[in-house]
């Protein structure tokens, strides 16, 4: 089942929004930067949950494989430009940019409105006790639906 907070899929990617609560701000009241990586992390999150998959139902796919399948943040590159404050509601936008046998690079950015905030390249990769993964073919297939990969 899938909720407005979800988000949904546009132009090969992802959008949702947040809106920015007390708790995610510092003592200055602008967003604290490792907010910024929750609100990514759900972004990227939803993305695969509106493909068709979650990362409890890739569990459940594997049964008789080894345990412990999960995507892992294996590099992250991000830079900040504007900060965001308490009430403002956020666009977070994830894009497949390079999808290869056992990764995926991400190119995520947080808005509001027209404005970037927060803009990250994020490879995650697929494991399986502890070692790299294939991606699932019509995981694979989706996320090269809207990438430029090479």
């Amino acid at each position: 089942m899938t909720t407005s907070f979800d988000g949904a899929l546009c132009d090969g990617g992802h959008r949702m929004q947040v809106r920015v609560f007390y708790e995610d701000t510092d003592f200055s009241s602008a967003v604290y930067h490792a907010s910024y990586l929750r609100f990514m992390e759900r972004g990227r999150t939803n993305f695969l949950r509106l493909l068709g998959t979650d990362q409890r139902g890739l569990f459940e796919d594997v049964k008789g494989e080894e345990t412990g399948f999960a995507f892992v943040v294996r590099s992250m590159q991000i830079d900040f430009y504007k900060p965001a404050f308490m009430d403002d509601v956020l666009d977070i936008i994830t894009n497949p940019k390079d999808v290869r046998g056992a990764s995926i690079t991400l190119l995520q950015q947080c808005k509001r409105g027209d404005v970037l905030l927060v803009e990250a390249r994020v490879r995650v990769a697929f494991v399986a006790g502890g070692k790299p993964q294939r991606l699932p073919r019509f995981l694979r297939t989706a996320m090269q639906g809207g990438s430029d990969h090479h």
